[in-house]
Protein backbone atom coordinates (compact mmCIF):
# COMPACT_ATOMS: atom_id res chain seq x y z
CA UNK A 1 0.00 0.00 0.00
CA UNK A 2 3.01 2.29 0.34
CA UNK A 3 2.93 2.89 -3.40
CA UNK A 4 -0.65 4.16 -3.24
CA UNK A 5 0.10 6.30 -0.20
CA UNK A 6 3.04 7.88 -2.01
CA UNK A 7 0.98 8.34 -5.18
CA UNK A 8 -1.80 10.18 -3.32
CA UNK A 9 0.85 12.29 -1.58
CA UNK A 10 2.34 13.21 -4.96
CA UNK A 11 -1.10 14.14 -6.32
CA UNK A 12 -1.66 16.39 -3.31
CA UNK A 13 1.72 18.04 -3.84
CA UNK A 14 0.93 18.59 -7.53
CA UNK A 15 -2.31 20.25 -6.39
CA UNK A 16 -0.18 22.75 -4.47
CA UNK A 17 -0.83 21.29 -1.01
CA UNK A 18 2.26 22.31 0.99
CA UNK A 19 4.57 19.43 1.81
CA UNK A 20 4.45 20.49 5.47
CA UNK A 21 0.68 19.88 5.49
CA UNK A 22 0.91 16.21 4.44
CA UNK A 23 1.92 13.57 6.95
CA UNK A 24 2.59 9.89 6.24
CA UNK A 25 4.40 7.30 8.33
CA UNK A 26 5.03 9.44 11.42
CA UNK A 27 2.96 12.10 13.13
CA UNK A 28 -0.28 10.60 11.76
CA UNK A 29 -2.05 10.11 15.09
CA UNK A 30 -5.41 11.78 15.53
CA UNK A 31 -7.51 11.85 18.68
CA UNK A 32 -10.45 9.51 18.95
CA UNK A 33 -13.55 9.53 21.10
CA UNK A 34 -13.53 5.87 22.12
CA UNK A 35 -9.73 5.64 22.30
CA UNK A 36 -7.01 8.18 22.95
CA UNK A 37 -5.67 8.26 19.40
CA UNK A 38 -5.51 6.36 16.15
CA UNK A 39 -2.77 6.26 13.51
CA UNK A 40 -4.01 7.06 10.02
CA UNK A 41 -2.01 6.32 6.89
CA UNK A 42 -2.13 9.86 5.50
CA UNK A 43 -3.41 13.06 7.03
CA UNK A 44 -3.59 16.62 5.72
CA UNK A 45 -3.59 19.55 8.13
CA UNK A 46 -3.17 23.23 7.44
CA UNK A 47 -3.35 26.28 9.66
CA UNK A 48 -4.36 24.20 12.66
CA UNK A 49 -7.21 22.52 10.80
CA UNK A 50 -7.67 18.87 9.90
CA UNK A 51 -8.51 18.68 6.19
CA UNK A 52 -8.22 14.94 5.49
CA UNK A 53 -7.52 11.55 7.03
CA UNK A 54 -7.14 8.43 4.89
CA UNK A 55 -6.86 4.69 5.52
CA UNK A 56 -5.18 2.43 2.96
CA UNK A 57 -5.94 -1.26 3.48
CA UNK A 58 -5.21 -4.42 1.55
CA UNK A 59 -6.20 -8.07 1.66
CA UNK A 60 -4.56 -11.05 0.04
CA UNK A 61 -5.51 -14.71 0.37
CA UNK A 62 -5.75 -17.36 1.37
CA UNK A 63 -7.64 -16.45 4.57
CA UNK A 64 -10.29 -14.09 3.24
CA UNK A 65 -12.98 -14.97 5.82
CA UNK A 66 -11.49 -13.77 9.10
CA UNK A 67 -9.64 -10.93 7.44
CA UNK A 68 -12.78 -9.60 5.74
CA UNK A 69 -14.57 -9.39 9.09
CA UNK A 70 -11.55 -7.68 10.66
CA UNK A 71 -11.35 -5.14 7.82
CA UNK A 72 -15.08 -4.41 8.09
CA UNK A 73 -14.84 -3.86 11.85
CA UNK A 74 -11.76 -1.64 11.47
CA UNK A 75 -13.40 0.52 8.81
CA UNK A 76 -16.58 0.97 10.81
CA UNK A 77 -14.75 1.54 14.09
CA UNK A 78 -12.30 4.08 12.71
CA UNK A 79 -15.02 6.13 11.06
CA UNK A 80 -17.32 6.00 14.09
CA UNK A 81 -14.46 7.02 16.38
CA UNK A 82 -13.19 9.97 14.35
CA UNK A 83 -16.67 11.35 13.63
CA UNK A 84 -17.53 11.22 17.33
CA UNK A 85 -14.24 13.03 18.11
CA UNK A 86 -15.09 15.61 15.44
CA UNK A 87 -18.59 16.08 16.88
CA UNK A 88 -17.08 16.64 20.33
CA UNK A 89 -14.70 19.32 19.06
CA UNK A 90 -11.38 17.45 18.91
CA UNK A 91 -10.35 19.21 15.72
CA UNK A 92 -11.62 22.74 16.35
CA UNK A 93 -11.70 25.03 14.40
CA UNK A 94 -11.79 22.52 11.51
CA UNK A 95 -14.66 22.28 9.09
CA UNK A 96 -15.79 18.73 8.38
CA UNK A 97 -12.64 16.95 7.12
CA UNK A 98 -12.49 14.49 4.24
CA UNK A 99 -12.38 10.89 5.45
CA UNK A 100 -11.07 8.40 2.89
CA UNK A 101 -10.82 4.62 2.62
CA UNK A 102 -8.91 2.81 -0.10
CA UNK A 103 -9.16 -0.99 -0.20
CA UNK A 104 -6.97 -3.16 -2.40
CA UNK A 105 -8.06 -6.79 -2.76
CA UNK A 106 -6.25 -9.70 -4.35
CA UNK A 107 -8.11 -10.74 -7.48
CA UNK A 108 -7.88 -14.53 -7.48
CA UNK A 109 -10.11 -17.60 -7.69
CA UNK A 110 -10.63 -17.69 -3.93
CA UNK A 111 -11.79 -14.05 -3.80
CA UNK A 112 -14.22 -14.66 -6.70
CA UNK A 113 -16.10 -17.77 -5.52
CA UNK A 114 -19.42 -17.42 -3.68
CA UNK A 115 -19.18 -17.65 0.11
CA UNK A 116 -21.62 -19.66 2.15
CA UNK A 117 -23.65 -17.74 4.73
CA UNK A 118 -24.53 -19.11 8.17
CA UNK A 119 -28.07 -18.35 9.34
CA UNK A 120 -28.80 -20.34 12.52
CA UNK A 121 -31.30 -17.81 13.91
CA UNK A 122 -32.03 -15.04 11.43
CA UNK A 123 -31.63 -14.49 7.70
CA UNK A 124 -28.72 -12.43 6.39
CA UNK A 125 -29.50 -9.62 3.98
CA UNK A 126 -30.05 -10.92 0.48
CA UNK A 127 -27.11 -9.07 -1.11
CA UNK A 128 -24.71 -11.26 0.88
CA UNK A 129 -26.16 -14.56 -0.29
CA UNK A 130 -23.95 -16.19 -2.92
CA UNK A 131 -21.65 -13.17 -2.85
CA UNK A 132 -17.89 -13.71 -3.20
CA UNK A 133 -15.40 -11.88 -0.99
CA UNK A 134 -14.81 -9.55 -3.91
CA UNK A 135 -18.55 -8.75 -3.94
CA UNK A 136 -18.68 -8.54 -0.14
CA UNK A 137 -15.92 -5.93 -0.18
CA UNK A 138 -17.81 -3.96 -2.82
CA UNK A 139 -20.96 -4.11 -0.66
CA UNK A 140 -18.98 -2.98 2.39
CA UNK A 141 -17.22 -0.08 0.68
CA UNK A 142 -20.39 1.10 -1.05
CA UNK A 143 -22.31 1.02 2.24
CA UNK A 144 -19.50 2.97 3.95
CA UNK A 145 -20.07 5.69 1.35
CA UNK A 146 -23.87 5.54 1.39
CA UNK A 147 -23.93 5.79 5.18
CA UNK A 148 -21.59 8.80 4.85
CA UNK A 149 -19.01 7.20 7.12
CA UNK A 150 -16.41 8.02 4.47
CA UNK A 151 -16.42 10.87 1.97
CA UNK A 152 -14.38 8.97 -0.57
CA UNK A 153 -13.78 5.24 -0.84
CA UNK A 154 -12.62 2.87 -3.51
CA UNK A 155 -12.07 -0.81 -4.12
CA UNK A 156 -9.27 -1.80 -6.43
CA UNK A 157 -8.37 -5.34 -7.45
CA UNK A 158 -4.99 -6.70 -8.42
CA UNK A 159 -3.42 -10.07 -9.03
CA UNK A 160 -0.07 -11.11 -7.56
CA UNK A 161 1.45 -10.81 -11.05
CA UNK A 162 0.07 -7.36 -11.88
CA UNK A 163 -0.03 -5.80 -8.41
CA UNK A 164 3.73 -5.42 -8.07
CA UNK A 165 3.83 -3.27 -11.21
CA UNK A 166 1.01 -1.04 -9.94
CA UNK A 167 -1.63 -2.37 -12.32
CA UNK A 168 -5.10 -2.76 -10.89
CA UNK A 169 -8.72 -3.29 -11.92
CA UNK A 170 -11.72 -1.16 -11.06
CA UNK A 171 -14.69 -3.50 -11.37
CA UNK A 172 -17.22 -1.40 -9.48
CA UNK A 173 -18.10 1.94 -11.15
CA UNK A 174 -19.06 3.71 -7.93
CA UNK A 175 -15.86 2.67 -6.19
CA UNK A 176 -13.16 3.94 -8.55
CA UNK A 177 -9.92 5.66 -7.63
CA UNK A 178 -11.00 8.87 -9.36
CA UNK A 179 -14.24 8.98 -7.33
CA UNK A 180 -12.10 8.53 -4.23
CA UNK A 181 -9.91 11.49 -5.28
CA UNK A 182 -12.52 14.07 -6.32
CA UNK A 183 -13.85 14.85 -2.83
CA UNK A 184 -10.31 14.72 -1.42
CA UNK A 185 -9.14 17.38 -3.86
CA UNK A 186 -12.19 19.50 -3.07
CA UNK A 187 -11.41 19.29 0.64
CA UNK A 188 -7.76 20.30 0.28
CA UNK A 189 -8.83 23.03 -2.14
CA UNK A 190 -9.56 25.14 0.93
CA UNK A 191 -5.82 25.74 1.36
CA UNK A 192 -4.89 29.20 0.07
CA UNK A 193 -2.67 28.92 -3.01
Amino acid sequence: MNGFIQFVRELLLESKVPQSSIEIGKRVELPGWFRAEKKWDLIVTHGGELLAAIEFKSQVGPSFGNNFNNRAEEALGSATDIWAAYREGAFKPSSRPYLGYLMSLEDCDKSRVPVKVVEPHFRVFSEFKKASYRERYAILVEKLLRERLYDGACLILSSPASGTSGDYLESFPELTFSKFLVPLMASVGRIPR
